[in-house]
């Protein structure tokens, strides 16, 4: 079910904000292993696929359906958010996540392409036969 860009913003930024809280809560518990420690790099793309959410969902009320995302400065200033939530909890948190948020990033852009673009059209070209 789909919702509003207002529901989605306040939907994502209780997500990232349960994540945010859930990963320091966890903290001690997350370092203990290395596999643990994986997980939390992936809490944190997690983390980072709820702020990219709750940023385009905020520009988009504010600047109207038609405002679209840009690499600069909306998803790096994600990545970076994500990345450094990521490193309050151990250094390989950090860069697990951001591994993780470009895969994920890789296939939010797919996804957005094949759903949102307008198809080209292909014009053809005749090449007609000279008469002699």
């Amino acid at each position: 079910m789909a919702v509003s860009s207002g529901a989605s913003l306040l939907l994502s930024s209780i997500s990232a904000l349960f994540l945010f809280s859930g990963m320091q809560m966890y903290l001690s518990w997350l370092v203990t292993t290395h596999l643990r420690t994986i997980l939390g790099g992936y809490l944190g793309s997690l983390l980072f696929t709820c702020f990219l959410t709750a940023v385009g969902n905020l520009e988009s009320c504010m600047f109207g359906k038609s405002f679209q995302m840009k690499v600069f400065p909306e998803v790096i200033f994600c990545l970076l958010m994500a990345v450094f939530s990521s490193a309050l909890v151990h250094r390989v948190c950090a860069t697990t996540c951001f591994l993780f948020s470009l895969i994920q990033l890789y296939y939010i852009n797919k996804y957005s392409q094949k759903v949102y673009a307008v198809p080209v059209p292909v014009q053809t070209v005749q090449v007609g036969r000279k008469k002699k």
